[in-house]
């Protein structure tokens, strides 16, 4: 059965408080603001409290001494009570704003840092669509949620109790009367948690689907084109589409019964009091009920309504905020699985502390002399291996260029040739020591790699060329250009290096595209090169000048090139047969058509493929 890519989205269980903590870290620079507001909550809550019983007060003055009464002060504390809580909002409004964006960016730099620490294996089986809805929906929620519940935990919190002490002190009968509601919204609360809880995860799930789909859509815009692909790319997004439409809709039902019936249980409760309390003052039951009471215990019990429905849609809000906080708390607690050693990482403190010139940067010579795959094996899954008890010595300058079927294994080579991936099994030796004992780092910063398809960044012909080394002055990145053959184009172009290249450098052709990444490959001088063949999907004069550039970067270096078109590696100094993970054949291109074996059958059905075409 195949992996689901979607598989990392599968949580279970219930309200995760100490997911919740752990969340919550990730505001700690912000923690003198969040006390702030929540202490600001707190103030908050009193002064609601306190103003039913300013109006008792007036209520109680005016009913005792009529005309006479004196209500001025209380309407002044009153209408300071007002404009201080005006302006506790509009502070909380700033804090909440600056909080949630502080806490966004962290999250985001956090999640993108934690992605560039992460291996290639990580990257092959998730969608780009994965990874960004984690770095931007799911950031948004969770970086706007913490301000506003901490402010609403806080003053909710505050302001039930508060009314609570206070109803108990007016009459002591009729708080009791309103606190049977209380076992209602717990219950309510309890059975709707898993409910919630379960929509939301399925929601954030899909949309993760969507964005995936967008991209996918987006980027192979010209493929769907030429296909005339566009009414079942339709077809197919909208089987997501209405798959989103009826889990949003399933989460928005449970949220309209769940948040509505914590406001009626609110009212029933406020219905018992008035009726209880307009009984009390309408006979001679005992109890000292003034009307002014009354009044204060109504506003009490109205206001009660309002902490107990915020605290029930906080609560709805961290149901559905826990998906999105599942997702970046399970990114940023990935912990890569190609990492430095311990016996590396403390070579490489040493180093810091007490630089030798003469080694790099974690303690050993600075210099990639002899490689070697010594029984190397490799599967990406247990017991599926895709290359085995693969040898091969390599001295400098030397070119080993890789062939057979598709699938076959060269890619994987490579791939544990840049650490991408690491042997399963065996050895890759630089100048005698295991790669795996020399820095990730310093070993990665000596490789060039150049692909098939190279990937541009949107910017100028300039900045991609300097990512290859970003203190280069704009000279050597001319130089490496000319060197390469990409400056005559370049120049050629209304704007030269400061060209735009557009999104993967779509404003470029294929050829100027990898014209553009030997040059960056040339100028970060790397020790050892790694060619995907830049020439296969390119026409016979762009192919000459791209094998002239190639020819002068791999010029001294180690070379790895996997070969499409068997013409362009006549000069290869070790030509690799592959076939289904094992080497077959290995020597000098006169050699192995000497042999007259698997090399020379491609090679002689592929010129005869060339030349049919040709002919026609």
């Amino acid at each position: 059965m195949a992996e689901d890519p979607w598989h990392d989205d599968d949580f279970s269980g219930g309200l995760d408080t100490g997911l919740w903590l752990r969340i919550l870290r990730h505001a700690k620079p912000y923690r003198k603001l969040l006390i702030a507001q929540a202490t600001g909550g707190v103030v908050l809550s009193m002064i609601e409290v306190g103003k039913p019983l300013l109006t008792r007060s007036l209520i109680d003055r005016a009913v005792a001494d009529g005309a006479d009464a004196s209500l001025a002060p209380l309407a002044v504390l009153y209408a300071v009570a007002v404009v201080l809580f005006s302006l506790i909002v509009c502070v909380f409004i700033h804090i909440a704003g600056r909080v949630a964006t502080g806490v966004s960016y962290d999250l985001r730099e956090k999640g993108f840092a934690r992605l560039q620490e992460l291996e290639f294996a990580y990257f092959d089986t998730r969608p780009i669509g994965w990874l960004v809805t984690r770095l931007t929906s799911d950031v948004s929620k969770i970086a706007g949620l913490i301000p506003w519940v901490t402010l609403d935990l806080a003053w909710g919190s505050a302001t039930i109790v508060g009314i609570a002490a206070v109803m108990l002190w007016l009459s002591p009968p009729l708080a009791l009367l309103v606190f049977l509601v209380v076992p209602g919204v717990v219950l309510a609360s309890l059975y709707f948690q898993k409910k919630l809880l379960r929509a939301s995860r399925a929601v954030r799930k899909t949309n993760s689907q969507l964005t995936a789909h967008f991209n996918e859509a987006i980027t192979g815009v010209r493929t769907t084109k030429t296909l005339a692909r566009e009414d079942q790319n339709l077809a197919e997004f909208q089987v997501d589409t209405r798959k989103m439409f009826s889990q949003s809709m399933r989460n928005a039902i449970l949220s309209a019964v769940y948040l509505p019936l914590v406001t009626l249980l609110g009212s029933v409760a406020v219905g018992l009091a008035l009726w209880r309390g307009g009984v009390v003052m309408a006979s001679d039951l005992p109890g000292d009920l003034t009307l002014g009471t009354l009044v204060a215990f109504m506003q009490l019990a109205t206001l009660l309504t309002m902490p107990v429905q915020e605290l029930a849609r906080n609560f709805t809000m961290i149901q559905g905020g826990q998906a999105a906080a599942e997702r970046i708390q399970g990114l940023l607690d990935t912990d890569p699985k190609i990492v430095d050693s311990q016996d590396v990482l403390e070579r490489i403190a040493r180093q810091r502390e007490k630089p030798d010139p003469a080694l790099a940067s974690d303690g050993l010579p600075d210099r990639v002399g002899t490689l070697e795959f010594r029984g190397v094996s490799f599967a990406y899954k247990p017991g599926e291996p895709v290359l085995s008890d693969f040898d091969l010595a390599v001295q400098p300058g030397q070119t080993v260029a890789l062939v057979g079927a598709t699938g076959g294994g060269k890619s994987t080579i490579v791939s544990l040739l840049a650490r991408f991936y690491e042997p399963t099994a065996g050895q890759i030796l630089v100048d005698e020591t295991d790669y795996r004992d020399r820095s990730l780092a310093w070993w990665q910063s000596n490789l060039g790699v150049v692909l098939q398809t190279p990937h541009l960044f949107s910017g100028t012909i300039a900045e991609n060329i300097r990512y290859g080394r970003l203190d280069a002055t704009q000279q050597e990145v001319e130089t490496a250009a000319t060197l390469t053959g990409a400056d005559a184009f370049i120049r050629g172009l209304a704007d030269g290096y400061d060209t735009p290249v557009g999104e993967g450098g779509a404003r470029l052709s294929t050829g100027q595209r990898q014209l553009v990444a030997l040059a960056r490959a040339l100028l970060a001088d790397p020790a050892v090169m790694i060619l995907d063949e830049a020439t296969s999907s390119v026409d016979t004069e762009t192919e000459r000048l791209i094998q002239d550039a190639v020819e002068r970067v791999l010029e001294g270096r180690i070379a790895f090139v996997i070969a499409h078109r068997l013409s362009t590696i006549r000069s290869a100094d070790i030509i690799l047969v592959i076939e289904q993970g094992r080497l077959v054949e290995l020597g000098s291109h006169d050699e192995l058509l000497a042999q007259g074996g698997k090399y020379r059958e491609l090679y002689t059905r592929q010129f005869a493929d060339r030349a049919l075409e040709r002919g026609a």
